[in-house]
């Protein structure tokens, strides 16, 4: 496959999960990919120094590590498990050689209804781990979910609730990822994202499409790109007129997909991003 139109093109590995790590470095190699954004249980399961070889010799790029998050704990000794585990997925990441660890907060905690509380909570691990990434020289990206999410993946749902967190912080410590199927529906995310770019806050940028009906479940109904209602171009010139200008990644949880061939998947999912960006 030709690379013309793919410079800036990430393909996130859970897109093509059902691919091995090293089935997925040799299909990027074989199509011209040379941006992959990681998720870090194929990591772990690969190792982290094996995986960031791999990678390497095949003069891949990782542009991402998802995820860490999920600290909305409200009990002492799950909360301490949290952050150590988030300080593991910064290692992960700087030991990858990517900059950008992607957060998925958390939902409100098993009786919980304080979605304030559990904000703040947030902020308070932001506190400690701001740092730890900083020494590292990875950035935390808050990335908000679809209010669907709300109560039992994230409780940040807006890009303007993911900056109010990140703005409490250094941006080179913390900032967001935008992206399209959580926040095509805001008719104010325009307006946070150019505030996010005015602080230097775009950490990431990711693609997905919105498709319905949904499925049971909802976790896995991100479309292929250019199957749903999102204009992918309107969005990426968002983001560009707020001085992003890194790789973009396309992130799909979709069973449909993840039941086909993964260099088939990877194969289209690249001529897809060619055609709907710019």
């Amino acid at each position: 496959m030709s690379t013309s139109g793919l410079d800036r093109f990430s393909i996130n590995q859970m897109t093509v999960k059902q691919l091995s790590l090293p089935e997925l470095v040799t299909a990027c190699d074989d199509l011209g990919v040379r941006n992959v954004g990681l998720w870090r249980e194929p990591v772990q399961a690969h190792g982290p120094k094996a995986t960031a070889k791999l990678v390497r010799d095949a003069g891949l790029t990782v542009t991402t590590l998802c995820r860490g998050g999920f600290l909305t704990a409200i009990d002492p000794r799950e909360r301490a498990e949290a952050l150590a585990d988030n300080r593991r997925a910064v290692d992960e990441a700087a030991t990858l050689g990517t900059d950008t660890l992607v957060l998925v907060s958390g939902g409100l905690p098993a009786g919980s209804k304080d979605l304030h509380g559990a904000r703040e909570r947030i902020a308070d691990a932001l506190g400690e781990l701001g740092p730890y990434a900083e020494r590292h020289g990875v950035r935390l990206a808050i990335e908000p979910l679809h209010p669907m999410f709300a109560s039992d993946r994230c409780v940040v749902s807006t890009l303007a609730q993911a900056l109010d967190l990140a703005e409490r912080f250094p941006a080179h410590q913390v900032g967001v990822t935008v992206d399209t199927y959580h926040v095509w529906w805001d008719d104010t995310a325009p307006a946070q994202i150019a505030r996010a770019g005015r602080g230097g806050r775009i950490h990431t940028f990711q693609l997905a499409d919105w498709t319905t009906p949904l499925p049971e479940g909802v976790l896995t109904g991100r479309g292929q790109i250019g199957d749903g209602v999102i204009d992918m171009r309107a969005w990426q010139g968002y983001v560009e007129d707020a001085g992003y200008s890194g790789p973009i990644e396309v992130e799909l949880f979709n069973d449909r997909l993840w039941s086909r061939d993964g260099r088939e998947v990877l194969a289209e999912t690249a001529a897809r991003f060619a055609e709907h960006t710019r």
